[in-house]
């Protein structure tokens, strides 16, 4: 890094350098657009504090990303490549960060390799930098992809720390330290065996932020409400999926409130805390192949939520069925170096082991309906009007919604 550097404060990490390059990068529009994007989109509804953007948290990766060049002795150029794709890794992150994403079909890495390349911030970066080697890491290609994007990465570290710092819960305490001290890179990043614990510290710290955060019963209510909103916005052509990267929450929030009919109305909904009840809940571990609920189409949604609304009169528009975010745990597949030999993480952690089938225990498939409707539901079965799995036949645990755990 150049010594004509300066310092930004970041709350999580402290003193954090950057040279000025990185400062003029960081000034460009489609960087201090990423200051008006909360990085938790409507978890802030739930969690007050949590109003932290995605320009903080790029940063942050930026910063995690740097100290792991260090600590696997890179070169300066290697090493600056890796500080510019920690801190344009988010740039193509629409509003609501993957709360809109769901609905444009446009996954954000694909946003962020066309602010890198067409934008007027392509032609700075040029000036140092190849920007397809940027976008290869920020994809995780290549020999140093998985530092930004891999299975124990920079960008994972730093979000579930900060995520746990703004929302007050007390699950993201990661020791980044012994993890970045212990990795080395060869085809891939490789974890030595003395960096198995504090890796499994960070794993058990996402399993239990996923109900507890990411998707709280309240957040998927919001999210599911937000979403049907913004798919009424695209049929009426007020929204282009293709150019999210240029909106941030205020402009998306703005276009909702002054829009007509449905979209207005759910978003007075949201803004005045009038959301969706849960009519149905059927937690996933209920089922002997969980894997069958996360491939249920979006046609076989909409059929079964058009046939709900007949049959028990209620508007289609409000009536939303809802399928958790499959909990995937990358982290697992880890490579760990013990001798002369390498293990998957999960193949040397009890713990990590229990947690490929305990993360099964939280998600469940949601009807939601509005307040006046709840009773009109109360003994609806879903699986009359979607192709569900065989139910597991229990009897020597006790079953219980485990999300009630995080109310």
């Amino acid at each position: 890094m150049s010594a004509n550097k300066k310092f930004i404060r970041d709350s999580i990490h402290g003193n954090l350098p950057l040279n000025s390059f990185e400062l003029e990068i960081l000034d460009y529009p489609q960087l201090q657009r990423l200051r008006r994007v909360k990085q938790l989109g409507f978890i802030y509804l739930i969690y007050p504090g949590a109003n932290h953007s995605r320009f903080e948290h790029s940063i942050g990766t930026m910063h995690l990303a740097s100290k792991l060049a260090d600590q696997l002795e890179l070169n300066d150029d290697d090493k600056d490549l890796v500080r510019i794709a920690g801190l344009l890794h988010d740039a193509g992150h629409g509003p609501f960060s993957h709360v809109s994403e769901a609905v444009f079909d446009v996954p954000h890495e694909e946003l962020t390799a066309f602010v890198v390349k067409n934008t007027s911030l392509a032609d700075k970066l040029s000036e140092k930098f190849n920007t397809s080697e940027i976008i290869d890491i920020i994809n995780g290609k290549g020999k140093l992809g998985p530092i930004i994007s891999g299975e124990l990465d920079m960008d994972r570290m730093d979000y579930l720390i900060r995520d746990s710092h703004y929302t007050g819960v007390a699950y993201g305490v990661i020791d980044t330290e012994r993890i970045i001290s212990n990795l080395k890179l060869e085809r891939e990043l490789i974890l030595d065996i003395k960096g198995v614990q504090a890796a499994e510290a960070a794993l058990v710290a996402r399993y239990l932020m996923y109900p507890s955060v990411y998707q709280h019963h309240t957040t998927r209510i919001v999210n599911a409400m937000f979403r049907r909103c913004l798919r009424h916005m695209i049929h009426q052509d007020i929204l282009n999926p293709k150019e999210m990267y240029k909106y941030d929450d205020a402009d998306m929030i703005s276009m909702c409130r002054n829009s007509e009919g449905f979209s207005r109305d759910i978003m007075e909904r949201i803004d005045n805390r009038r959301l969706l009840k849960v009519a149905k809940s059927i937690p996933v571990n209920r089922f002997e192949n969980p894997d069958k609920i996360f491939k249920i189409s979006k046609e076989e949604l909409l059929k079964a939520e058009e046939e709900i609304s007949q049959d028990f009169n209620i508007d289609r528009n409000y009536l939303i069925i809802n399928l958790p975010e499959y909990p995937r745990f990358d982290e697992m597949k880890t490579w760990v170096s013990f001798g002369d030999k390498l293990y998957h993480l999960n193949e040397i952690s009890s713990i990590v082991g229990a947690l490929s089938s305990a993360r099964f225990n939280s998600p469940d498939i949601c009807l939601y309906v509005p307040k006046e409707d709840l009773e009109k539901t109360k003994r609806i079965k879903l699986e009359n009007y979607l192709d569900l799995p065989e139910e597991v036949r229990r009897y020597d645990t006790i079953h219980f919604n485990q999300s009630k755990l995080f109310d």
